[in-house]
Formats: C-alpha cells, sequence, structure tokens
C-alpha cells in the first residue's frame, strides 16, 4: 500500500497549532510565544527584544510547529510526586522518547544509588553535596562536562569555565554529533567556522543550493525566505536522496496566496546516493571547467589551492563521478549552467552532508565551489550551515569546546587567575569510548540526550553504565537517563530559558546574538536556574578562591566576562542596559577579505569516499514531529510513514529483495539488528533507505570523521532480511 505523503505548513499546521494551544490554553501559549524569548527550537533566530515571534529582520509573524510543539510541551503538568515509586528501573527502561517526554516536567530531584531498582527523590542541598563529593574525590582528567543546544550562553561560560578551573579540558558539546564537520571545514577554508551570511542575504540571492537538509520539517522558519526567493523568480536546488514532499510544495501561513494554493520549492530536485556529495560536487566543478566557466578572476585574486582542486576534478574520470554519485551527466551540466548564470548563490546544508565519515570532505567541496563561482565574501552570496538546535552555536563560541583558541586561553588565564588545563580534551565520541574503558568517574551533563546521540547504542549503553557519577541537568525525562545512566545518576530539575529569573543570550546560526527577558516557571516545583546550580556546585568543590563563584549567578558579571575573553563578544558586557542585540564580529564576510593567516579563502582537494557494494545505503532522519532526539508525534505526516518503526525505500530496491511495502522485515547493521521493521515505499534514490534517529542508532557502527569525529549515521551499511 503507498502512503500517501502531503506538502508541508498549510491549513493542516494551522489545526496543528489549534490544537496543541487547547492542550494547555490558548492564552497561555499566546502569553508564552509572545514573550521576549528566543525560540526553543532551531538556530534560525526567532524572539528577543523585538518580539517572541518575530525574527532577526524584524518581521512578524514568525512561528513554526515546532517552537509551538516545545512550548507547550514546557507547559504541560508536572512528573506526580509518586512517579518513580510507581515505575522501577526495568519499567523506565521501556519508554520511548515520547512516552518519556510526555510524562511531564520533572520538578524535584531524584537519584538512583549503586544497585538500587528505583530513583528516589532528594534534597537539593544532598543532591548537591553528593556531586560535589564525586567531583572532589576524583582525578580532573577522568571527569568530563557535556552541553547540549538549549542552555543559555550564560550556563555553558559558567560550566566550561568551572571545568578548566577544576583542572580539565574535557569539555565537549553535541556539535560533535551534528555540525562539527562543518565548523572544521569553514574553519579550514576562511578561517572561521560559522555562516559567512546574515539573513537578510536570503533576500539578495537568486539562487539556494540545499544540500542535505530538509528544513520544511526541521527549520519550518526557513521556508518564508525560501519561498520568497522563488516569488521573485529565483531558484531553489535541493540535493537529497529522498524527495521530500514539504521541499516540493509548501504552504506559507503567513502567506494567503501561499497558504490556499502553495509555493513551489524546488526549482531543481537531485537525488544522489548517500555519500556521493564530493562525488556531485567535484563533478560540478568538473563541468564548469570543461566549459571555461569558472570564475578565475576570483580565484586567483582571493584563494590558495585551486590548482590541486582543478587537477583533481579535470584528472576523474565523468564514468567515476557519476557512478559514485548517482547523478547523470546530463543533470551535473544543468545544475553546473545554472550555477554559473547566478548572479548570488547561498550554499545551506545541515546533517546529510556532516553525517559521514567523509563529513569534513563534503563540506569543504561545498566551500570550493562557492569559491570557484565567486559565490562567497560579498553579499548575497556565501555558506549556511542550517544548525538544530536554537544555541548549539553560542555554546561553541562561549568555549564549550576541548580546545580553545590560544587568546581565548589566556584571556581566561588572566580573568580568573589561574592557569588554564593543558591535558587534551575529549571529543564526545572518545569520551563514551574513554568511559568504556573506565577512565570516565565522573559525568556533568547540561541537558540533551547524550545516550540516544550516540552510534552503536549498545556500545553507548555499556560505556555509560561503566561511569562511576552521572549527573544531568534536565526540564524533562528522556530516555538516556535510564540507558545512559552512571553506578550513581543524579537528575537535577532546572528551568527552561524562558523560565529564568534573569535574562539570558543565545546565538541563532547567523552568528546574531540575542537577549531573553527570562519568567516565571510553567509549572510549580523545585527546578532552579542552571546558572545557580553550577556555581553551588562549583563553591562546593573549589570554595570561592580565586573564582568567587556565588557572584557569578549574577548573569551581568557572566556576560562582562564573555565580553573580555571571546573575541567578536564585546557588546554582550552592555547588552543589560542597551537590549542592543548583535551580529558577532569578523564572522559575515560582504568583502573577500578572510581570517586566514593571509587574508585569503583555501580550496582543498577532496577524497572521493568508497562504499560497500554489496549493501544497502542507511540514513538516519528525523520525523517531522520530533525535534533533535525529543520526540512529540509517533507519525510522520509529511512522509507518509505510521510509526517510528518503518523503514524507506525505494520499490526498486524491494523487487530485487522480493519484499512488498507493507511487510516486517529484519534490518542489519554492523553494531546491531532491529526486528519487525515495517518497509514503506517511498521517492528514495535506489540503494538508499532511511530510518528514524535515534531508534536507528542501534544498527551504526562507530565510523568518525577523522577531523570533525562525527559519526556516520548518513551512510551506513545495512543489508535486509526477509
Amino acid at each position: 500500500m503507498h502512503r500517501k505523503t502531503r506538502f508541508g505548513g498549510g491549513f493542516p499546521a494551522i489545526f496543528y497549532t489549534i490544537s496543541k494551544a487547547l492542550e494547555v490554553g490558548p492564552w497561555r501559549v499566546w502569553k508564552k510565544m509572545t514573550s521576549r524569548n528566543a525560540c526553543k527550537t532551531c538556530a534560525v533566530g526567532m524572539g528577543g527584544q523585538l518580539g517572541g515571534m518575530v525574527n532577526e529582520a524584524g518581521h512578524f509573524p514568525e512561528v513554526c510547529k515546532k517552537s509551538l510543539q516545545a512550548q507547550v510541551a514546557d507547559m504541560k503538568g508536572a512528573i506526580p510526586s509518586d512517579f518513580f515509586e510507581r515505575n522501577d528501573l526495568d519499567a523506565l527502561l521501556q519508554l520511548t522518547p515520547k512516552q518519556a517526554e510526555d510524562c511531564g516536567r520533572l520538578g524535584y530531584p531524584v537519584i538512583l544509588e549503586p544497585g538500587a531498582t528505583h530513583f528516589k527523590p532528594i534534597y537539593w542541598d544532598s543532591a548537591l553535596e553528593i556531586v560535589a563529593h564525586a567531583l572532589k574525590s576524583s582525578i580532573p582528567n577522568n571527569v568530563a562536562f557535556y552541553s547540549s543546544g538549549r542552555s543559555s550562553n550564560e550556563a555553558g561560560f559558567l560550566l566550561q569555565s568551572f571545568a578548566r578551573v577544576y583542572g580539565t579540558n574535557h569539555v565537549m558539546n553535541c556539535s560533535f554529533y551534528c555540525h562539527q564537520a562543518s565548523g572544521v571545514a569553514l574553519k579550514m577554508a576562511f578561517g572561521s567556522g560559522t555562516a559567512t551570511i546574515t539573513l537578510d542575504d536570503l533576500d539578495d540571492c537568486d539562487l539556494v543550493f540545499l544540500l542535505g537538509t530538509n528544513p520544511a520539517s526541521n527549520h519550518p522558519r526557513m521556508m518564508t525566505k525560501l519561498a520568497n526567493v522563488r516569488a521573485r523568480g529565483g531558484k531553489i536546488v535541493v540535493v537529497n536522496p529522498l524527495r521530500e514532499s514539504g521541499l516540493e510544495k509548501f504552504h506559507v501561513p503567513s502567506q494567503v496566496k501561499s497558504l490556499f494554493f502553495g509555493t513551489e520549492i524546488a526549482s531543481h530536485y537531485i537525488q544522489p546516493l548517500a555519500g556521493g556529495d564530493v562525488h556531485f560536487l567535484v563533478g560540478l566543478l568538473k563541468a564548469m571547467f570543461e566549459a571555461g566557466t569558472m570564475n578565475q578572476s576570483f580565484m586567483t585574486n582571493y584563494a590558495d589551492g585551486a590548482e590541486q582542486v582543478i587537477a583533481q576534478a579535470k584528472q576523474t574520470s565523468w564514468d567515476e563521478l557519476i557512478l559514485g554519485s548517482g547523478v547523470s551527466k546530463q543533470e551535473i551540466d544543468e545544475i553546473a549552467e545554472l550555477l554559473v548564470k547566478s548572479k548570488a548563490t547561498i550554499f545551506a546544508w545541515a546533517m546529510g552532508l556532516t553525517h559521514h565519515a567523509s563529513g569534513v570532505d563534503n563540506v569543504l567541496a561545498v566551500c570550493n565551489l562557492a569559491i570557484a563561482t565567486g559565490n562567497v565574501g560579498r553579499a548575497g552570496a556565501g555558506l549556511l550551515p542550517l544548525r538544530g538546535h536554537s544555541n548549539v552555536q553560542g555554546i561553541g563560541s562561549i568555549g564549550f569546546t576541548p580546545s580553545l583558541q590560544e587568546g581565548v586561553k589566556r584571556a581566561l588565564e588572566k580573568a580568573y587567575g589561574k592557569a588554564m588545563p593543558i591535558n587534551e580534551g575529549l571529543d564526545t565520541y572518545a569520551m563514551i569510548d574513554a568511559a568504556g574503558r573506565g577512565e570516565i568517574s565522573t559525568l556533568f551533563a547540561l541537558g540533551g540526550n547524550l545516550w540516544g546521540s550516540n552510534p552503536n547504542l549498545n556500545w553507548a549503553t555499556k560505556s555509560m553504565q561503566n561511569i562511576g557519577t552521572t549527573v544531568y541537568l534536565s526540564t524533562k525525562l528522556n530516555p538516556g537517563h535510564f540507558h545512559g545512566r552512571g553506578q550513581r545518576t543524579l537528575i537535577l530539575p532546572v528551568l527552561a530559558r524562558d523560565e529564568e529569573p534573569q535574562s539570558t543570550t543565545q546565538e541563532s546560526m547567523f552568528n546574531f546574538v540575542r537577549l531573553s527577558d527570562g519568567g516565571e516557571a510553567n509549572v510549580p516545583g523545585q527546578m532552579r536556574a542552571e546558572s545557580d546550580v553550577i556555581c553551588d556546585i562549583a563553591t562546593r568543590v573549589l570554595g570561592d578562591s580565586p573564582v568567587d563563584w556565588s557572584r557569578l549567578k549574577d548573569h551581568h558579571e557572566v556576560r562582562k566576562l564573555i565580553a573580555e575573553v571571546i573575541p567578536g563578544w564585546k557588546e554582550i558586557a552592555e547588552i543589560d542596559s542597551t537590549k542592543r542585540e548583535f551580529t558577532v564580529t569578523g564572522r559575515v564576510f560582504h568583502s573577500p577579505e578572510f581570517p586566514t593567516a593571509n587574508k585569503r579563502a583555501l580550496m582543498h582537494k577532496t577524497p572521493l569516499p568508497k562504499f560497500d557494494s554489496d549493501a544497502l545505503r542507511l540514513i538516519t532522519l528525523r520525523s517531522e514531529g520530533q525535534f533533535n532526539t525529543v520526540v512529540y508525534e509517533e507519525n510522520d505526516f509529511y512522509r507518509g510513514m505510521p510509526h517510528r518503526f518503518c523503514i524507506l525505500m525505494a520499490e526498486e530496491d524491494a523487487n530485487k529483495l522480493n519484499v512488498q511495502d507493507g511487510q516486517r522485515v529484519t534490518v542489519r547493521g554492523e553494531a546491531g539488528t532491529m526486528e519487525n521493521i515495517e518497509v514503506i515505499f517511498g521517492q528514495i534514490k535506489p540503494g538508499v533507505v532511511a530510518m528514524f534517529y535515534p531508534e536507528a542508532n542501534v544498527l551504526i557502527d562507530g565510523r568518525v570523521d577523522p577531523r570533525s569525529k562525527t559519526p556516520s549515521f548518513k551512510s551506513a551499511p545495512v543489508w535486509i532480511e526477509r
């Protein structure tokens, strides 16, 4: 049976919005959604001092299902006081991501002692003492600190500061499992690891390349910008092994004509093989070289390394590029011609490019294409990694990384009057591996579902359960609290950003820092502000010298430190009084001068990846009713997938395997097996199959990119067994 797929947005999105608002009260939701707080979901940027449903350019209304889902989830009732008494560990281990999310807000601290069958409530003071004792009795190099992208810059800066004053560089964030390849590649090419454009540049381009991303589901507010590109006669090239209905046509709710009739998004839709991106992008360079249409002047004047990149394109045969990419020569020539004719092109991508063992090379190939066509270093053109969580970029910017720039390290030493540690910090994957070897005694996690973000979940489970003490600061429950528990586990309830008693800041994917006013707690409970918890623990562990942690509970004091320590953030020192949000300096390139050693861009030769010929290539993806590892709806409305345990495949592949639409099969990967998986026919590239993340992570072995340390969630070999 062929399931019906639906175009994105439109009246279904409006009706869904109304139904979600009714769950907690329309007026309550309206007040929260219009408050001066940055959006809790994707990093496109919304909210702040211009209002809750206003983007960085001041446009209203800017709102989407993702932001509403997150807001309503935070406003539902608290977990009952006897919940953990009624549900032992075995019961908690059976919770799906959605079931854990639906339990409600965590309103009191809980602890699971070694050998215990139940989590039990614990007083805050006792919980903090246990955490402090675990840290004081550990060797600093055996302690790890982790942050998701949902926290504020203030909390992130405090925790990474505490970690380094405590004595370790094992400070890692969730970007290692998402966009780290983007940051590494952009830094290699341009000297800065973030977007080279502003939000306004999307109004000045005439061509957008969307590679390995589905903003219709994951960044819905981007769809208005994309619809506007098409409305003014621009083109959009979608490069994705799966035909996403929301990228073919989208009904923008805030535009009347689009709401009723829809807007065509993709002018060209290219379906490469998963992992075939370098082949495709090198093919575009080869087509332009043979046609003599590269921007030789730009490369000569503003870039180095062009010779080796052009030589690779020239010397690689068309047969190899076509076979490796899965894209025909005709399509490659057509897109190359379109790119050459464009006056201003923006290249945007997400984890479809970064979730590969060749992730850095994938992004470098995009950078090469931008340089070869002169589409960087000027208004309306450039590069845009579409980042997920609303402050994942900010968390990295303020130093929550295993290694610091030398200037930031010196500034921290000056600010705190203490030498920073010199040990090499672990990336996220390496930390989980170290835990498996018994080398991590304490893990302190600021939000997120670290366990669920890993490949090879059986390996991650064994590794994390080998940790002595695990501490989670969380607003709600998730399966990682139970599967990724340590020998002793504490879950400490914290306030969401829009509930904080003090204002906080967040950074969008456009390098724009927003100010959130905070507010009151949505539900009653003992939740505390993250910065208060961090400073209380730091004081118990280190005392008040050389750092007076109690003083740093004041976010204004933290922001003054950020301004002193982090390059490009000077304006944050006065943001309390000015209320002026700002773009981080030194990152947006509207002229072709880059912060590299010689101020020139650098092109890099990108090796062509190899794959198992006898396997299907699995791409893991988020459903339409999902944000990161948080699942709000079990079905996928857009793709017609009825539940989370499906495998989407081309009918051509199904015929070869002699399986039918709706049939149940076993899927075997390098790391594990999943049984009773329903086959769903879809418009996906033959040779490629898709399953939902994080459930399918159990199949995927830890093949990581050697430079970004990001696992290959998007090109994992799998085999289907009837």
